[in-house]
């Protein structure tokens, strides 16, 4: 195993100057992320200079088996904390070989909005809060709980410390130092509520990066679980019952809402997502209506409400916020399976370019 070991960090800068670069990209069901990768001359830090590739869609559920190739357009570059060295991982997105977006490809739409003159002047910032669950693998139960069993009732987990409490904690860590390594703008970590549930929080990104952001981050997540042998979980209700359940809170913020009078602009921002929250649920992540029950921090799904501090409202604002007059709010409906090009666009369209 350890020359298993020494080949698998192998500097290859030592011997040449060829690169590798893992193609990532966004699969059929929404959630399920994919990869290869591709050798390379050299260098490249800029991804216009990356070569389009293609896969076969119909075994990702993205292309019929007659017509099955889909293009790979490489759109953002980060370090490849795996393989280190020069090599890189590469956020893509799919098209069909005319060069029509397919229909899973959600970015290609969310760049459209984030490239509006009108957005582009309000600089949307994005802090977004993943919640995740590890899961032994044989028996897909949250890591720390005894098989067929339950732990003690929530209470001591969150930001927990101890044997007793906290459960993951070097996948954790390693992930933190992985998204830092990879240039994803990684801000913290804590334990959650639920003991074997955890979060990382990305941000604060503009734009479309904080979807690029986020979905290498899942990457490099899945890869470390992988690596440890733990299943990773992004089910926004993974255990029934008295537990809580798992989401993406979506912090968001613009140019107006950051300057004087900021707080209003904040109002009216949420008054017009309190108009459109049918549509907003519907996209925030499949699942979501075990989550949304109005308990466990939560509003009820089929209710739009917001409030100061109020971790059960569909959008919280933060005392900070409300204090200083100006600053950003919390989107607390998107689950944990959502997807950030669909959730961050919507909220920037929703309350800047919509006039209901």
């Amino acid at each position: 195993m350890s020359l298993l070991s020494d080949l698998i960090n192998l500097n290859l800068s030592d011997t040449t100057e060829k690169i590798i670069a893992e193609y990532i990209w966004v699969g059929g069901s929404g959630m399920d992320m994919r990869s290869k990768a591709k050798t390379l001359s050299g260098p490249v830090s800029d991804p216009s200079k990356l070569p389009k590739w293609n896969y076969d869609g119909s075994s990702t559920g993205q292309a019929p088996g007659e017509d099955s190739e889909v293009i790979l357009y490489p759109q953002a570059i980060f370090r490849d904390p795996f393989r280190r060295g020069n090599n890189i991982l590469v956020m893509c997105d799919t098209y069909t070989p005319a060069g029509e977006p397919i229909p899973t490809n959600k970015r290609c739409n969310a760049a459209k909005i984030f490239s509006h003159p009108d957005v582009l002047a309000e600089e949307p910032w994005y802090g977004i809060e993943q919640e995740y669950t590890l899961l032994q693998k044989d028996v897909k139960w949250p890591l720390g709980w005894p098989v067929g069993g339950f732990p003690g009732p929530q209470g001591p987990y969150y930001c927990g410390v101890g044997a007793d409490k906290a459960w993951g904690r070097d996948i954790v860590d390693s992930h933190y130092k992985a998204c830092l390594y990879a240039g994803v703008n990684i801000s913290g970590i804590n334990g959650e509520v639920m003991p074997g549930q955890w979060e990382f929080q990305v941000g604060p990104s503009i734009g479309i990066s904080a979807g690029d952001e986020l979905w290498i981050a899942r990457y490099i997540l899945e890869r470390i679980t992988e690596i440890a042998g733990v299943v990773l979980s992004f089910d926004p209700k993974p255990i029934q019952g008295d537990w809580n359940g798992a989401g993406a809170h979506t912090n968001f913020s613009t140019k107006s809402t950051r300057n004087e009078g900021g707080y209003e602009v904040i109002k009216k921002a949420i008054k017009k997502l309190g108009l459109r929250h049918k549509e907003h649920i519907a996209a925030y992540g499949e699942g979501n209506e075990r989550r949304l029950t109005g308990r466990h921090e939560t509003a009820d799904i089929n209710t739009f409400a917001w409030g100061v501090a109020n971790r059960g409202a569909s959008i919280r604002v933060g005392r900070d916020t409300e204090r200083a007059g100006k600053g950003y709010f919390e989107d607390r409906r998107p689950a944990s399976n959502m997807d950030p090009y669909v959730v961050t666009s919507m909220i920037a369209e929703t309350t800047i370019l919509w006039k209901p």
